[in-house]
C-alpha cells in the first residue's frame, strides 16, 4: 500500500485591478516539514500596490503554529502601510491563537547597543539609585501601615508561624552564635594579653575584653551572624514564594503579604536579638575568661571584679540599643529583597545573596554611626 504524498506548504500572491492583494496559503503548513520564506513573502508585497490584503487559508490542509505566524507577519506589513486586511478566510482556530498572542505584552529588549562614558553609567547609576531608594521608601511605610494594623489587632497572620520564626531566630542560632562569640572573646584577650603584657598590664585585659564585647563585637557579631542565618532566609522563602505565586494567592485572598510575611520576622527578630546580644556578651567574656586564667596566671575573682569595674550600665545599654536597630536592618534587608525577588529560580539565590551583602553593610555603616553619636553624647 502506497504512502499518500504530503503536499508541501505553498505561499502565492494574487493582485488584481481593484486593489486587493490575497496572499493564498495552501498545503500543510507544518513547522518540520519545511516552510515558505516568509520574510521573502513580506519583500513580495511591498513590490505591489494596493489598498486591501486579504489572507486565504481556505486551502490548508494541516497547519500548526506557523500559520498563525503567516497571518501575524501580514498584519504587521499592513499596520506598517495603513493597509486594511481581511481574515475572513482562515481556519477555525487561528484567530483564538492570534488573540492570545496579542495579548500577552511584547518584551522590551535591552538596548544592543549600550551607552558607553563615566557621564551616561553615572546616569544609570543614579536613575538605578533613585528606583531603589523608592522601592526601599514604600517598603517601609508598608511596614508601617502594617505595624499599625498589628496593634489594632487587625493584622493577620498565623500564630504558629510567628512561634517558628522566633525559635530559628533565638534557640536554633544558639549554637552558632556560642561559638562565633567565644572565638571573638578569646581572640580579643589573646591579643590584649600580647600586646599588654609587655607593660605589665594583664588584669586590663579584662577591661578590653568586657568593653570590646558589651559595646561592640557582641551586638555586631551576633548581627551579622543573623543577617547571614535568618537574612537569607527571610529572603530565599519570600522570594521562592513569590516565585510560585504564593504571594499573588495571598493578595487574591485579601491577605496583607506585609501582615502575614513580613510582620511576624519583624516582631521576633526585635524580641531576639537584644537577648542573643546579651548572650554573646557573656560568651564572649567567658572566652577571655579562658585565655586570663590560663595565659595570664589571674584568678577567676579576678577578672570577674576588673571585668565588673570596667563595664557599667551604660555600656550595656548602648549595646542593647544597637542590637535592636541591627535587628531592624537584618529583617528589612531579608524581607525587602525577598519582596523584589524575581519570578525565575536562579533570583531567588540572587535575592539572598543580596540581602546578606545589604544587611552586612547595613549594620556596619549603622555601627560607625552609633558610634560617632554616642562619642557626641559622651556614652
Amino acid at each position: 500500500m502506497s504512502t499518500p504524498r504530503k503536499t508541501a506548504a505553498l505561499c502565492a500572491i494574487e493582485c488584481d485591478d481593484s486593489g486587493l492583494a490575497v496572499v493564498k496559503a495552501s498545503g500543510r503548513w507544518k513547522l518540520l516539514e519545511g516552510l515558505p520564506d516568509l520574510d521573502g513573502l513580506v519583500c513580495q508585497l511591498e513590490g505591489h500596490v494596493f489598498q486591501k490584503l486579504q489572507v486565504d487559508a481556505s486551502s490548508v490542509e494541516e497547519w500548526d503554529s506557523t500559520l498563525p505566524a503567516l497571518v501575524l507577519k501580514c498584519e504587521m506589513f499592513c499596520k506598517s502601510q495603513d493597509i486594511v486586511m481581511e481574515d475572513s478566510l482562515l481556519p477555525e482556530g487561528v484567530g483564538a491563537i492570534l488573540d492570545l498572542a496579542k495579548a500577552a505584552p511584547e518584551a522590551q529588549l535591552p538596548d544592543p547597543t549600550p551607552c558607553r562614558g563615566f557621564f551616561c553609567s553615572l546616569g544609570h547609576a543614579s536613575i538605578g539609585f533613585w528606583g531603589s531608594t523608592i522601592e526601599v521608601l514604600q517598603f517601609l511605610g508598608e511596614t508601617v501601615f502594617s505595624f499599625m494594623r498589628l496593634f489594632r489587632g487587625k493584622a493577620r497572620f498565623r500564630t504558629k508561624d510567628f512561634i517558628l520564626v522566633l525559635q530559628e531566630c533565638g534557640a536554633d542560632a544558639l549554637p552558632i552564635v556560642t561559638l562565633i562569640s567565644f572565638l571573638v572573646g578569646f581572640t580579643l584577650a589573646f591579643v590584649g594579653a600580647v600586646q599588654l603584657g609587655a607593660f605589665g598590664a594583664d588584669i586590663y585585659v579584662a577591661n578590653l575584653v568586657g568593653l570590646g564585647m558589651v559595646r561592640e563585637m557582641g551586638p555586631m557579631m551576633a548581627a551579622i551572624i543573623m543577617c547571614g542565618r535568618s537574612g537569607a532566609a527571610f529572603a530565599s522563602h519570600i522570594g521562592s514564594m513569590k516565585v510560585s505565586e504564593e504571594i499573588d494567592a495571598l493578595e487574591t485572598l485579601g491577605i496583607s503579604s506585609m501582615d502575614f510575611l513580613v510582620t511576624p520576622r519583624m516582631v521576633a527578630l526585635f524580641l531576639m536579638m537584644p537577648l542573643l546580644s546579651v548572650y554573646a556578651d557573656f560568651i564572649g567574656i567567658f572566652g577571655g575568661i579562658t585565655v586570663g586564667l590560663g595565659m595570664l596566671d589571674l584568678s577567676f575573682t579576678q577578672y570577674i571584679k576588673q571585668t565588673q569595674s570596667a563595664i557599667d550600665l551604660v555600656d550595656f545599654s548602648t549595646g542593647i540599643i544597637k542590637s535592636t536597630v541591627f535587628g531592624a536592618l537584618v529583617v528589612a534587608t531579608g524581607c525587602l529583597r525577598g519582596m523584589q525577588c524575581g519570578n525565575s529560580s536562579a533570583a531567588v539565590g540572587a535575592a539572598a545573596t543580596s540581602a546578606v551583602v545589604s544587611g552586612i553593610t547595613a549594620i556596619i555603616v549603622a555601627d560607625s554611626v552609633f558610634t560617632m553619636i554616642f562619642n557626641a553624647l559622651g556614652m
